[in-house]
Formats: structure tokens, C-alpha cells, sequence
């Protein structure tokens, strides 16, 4: 049993806070693209984009990306690789794009999206937008825009769980 951190309202409103700094950045000249990680970020980037809109910053684009080709550590993973496909339906080129992840930690997963992205073409901006920023970086990666900022230990394990895929939207630190 870990420890809770955030609980329904309090993991609401840092999504309602994201929402609200995102929209006050987005420039009003380019299009909006939102972009979820496969799995929870994903889920996390759909929720916000009614947020998004509601603070007046309304998506032009949705997509979900998965990075599972992209990670420095597949041969490592091998044949237990699940791919999930990526669905961007729409030209990334001169859009401001908002990366969308669940935690951030290390930052190889964000280098494996950043690739994957510029393998599909060229936004004017790519914004990263986590939930929890638990630190221990061994690459240099910030996120923009941070539910929650959470210290942590090695070998800590923060848990995002979203209703859609884990029956409840709460974060635990183990």
C-alpha cells in the first residue's frame, strides 16, 4: 500500500490548473494540437481538452502517440513489445503541440515522443504537460506545465491511475 497523494478533487483540479496554463501560453496564431502518450497520457491529454476549450483555448488537433518503437531500451524489451499504434490523423507542421504524459521521470520517454514527432513532421512548438514531476532526470527534459511536483526516492514508483483504465483517478507514491 502506497502512499495517496492526489484524490478525485485534487487530481481534478491539477488537471483544471494545466488546462488554464495551457490555454493562457497557446498562442492564438497556429493551430492547437494535443498529444497523449500511450496509455495514461493519452487518457490525460482527451480529459483536458474540454478543459482546454472552456478556457478558451480550443484544440484544433487530438492524437495519441506511441513510442514503443522509439525506446532506447526495446532490444531489452524484446518480443514482450506491446504496440499500440499511433493515431495522429492531421499535419503536424506549424502547429504549437502539447505533449501529454502521465509522470515524468527519468525523461526517456519524452526523448522517445520527441523523435517519434519529428519522425511525423514539424510543429512550430512542442510544449511538454505532465501530471506529476517526480524528478531524478537523467536527461535534460522540463516539463512546461506540472499537476504535481512530487519528491521522491530511486525507488519510488508514482502511480497516475485514471478511472478509464484503472477504475479510479488518483496518484500514489510506493
Amino acid at each position: 500500500m502506497g502512499k495517496l497523494l492526489l484524490n478525485k478533487p485534487q487530481y481534478d483540479q491539477c488537471l483544471l490548473k494545466m488546462a488554464q496554463q495551457i490555454a493562457a501560453a497557446a498562442p492564438r496564431d497556429c493551430p492547437l494540437a494535443v498529444v497523449g502518450i500511450r496509455r495514461r497520457g493519452e487518457v490525460l491529454a482527451k480529459r483536458l481538452l474540454p478543459l482546454l476549450e472552456a478556457a478558451g483555448a480550443k484544440p484544433a488537433h487530438y492524437g495519441a502517440l506511441d513510442i514503443t518503437l522509439y525506446r532506447d531500451d526495446l532490444s531489452t524489451i524484446g518480443p514482450n513489445a506491446v504496440l499500440r499504434g499511433t493515431e495522429i490523423q492531421f499535419d503536424l507542421n506549424n502547429t504549437w503541440l502539447v505533449l501529454v504524459d502521465d509522470v515524468l521521470y527519468t525523461g526517456r520517454s519524452v526523448r522517445a515522443a520527441l523523435d517519434a514527432l519529428m519522425d511525423l513532421g514539424r510543429p512550430k512548438a512542442i510544449r511538454l504537460a505532465v501530471m506529476v514531476d517526480r524528478g531524478w532526470r537523467e536527461l535534460p527534459v522540463q516539463a512546461d506545465f506540472v499537476g504535481l511536483n512530487v519528491e521522491t526516492t530511486q525507488q519510488n514508483i508514482v502511480k497516475v491511475k485514471v478511472t478509464e483504465i484503472d477504475g479510479v483517478d488518483e496518484v500514489e507514491l510506493v
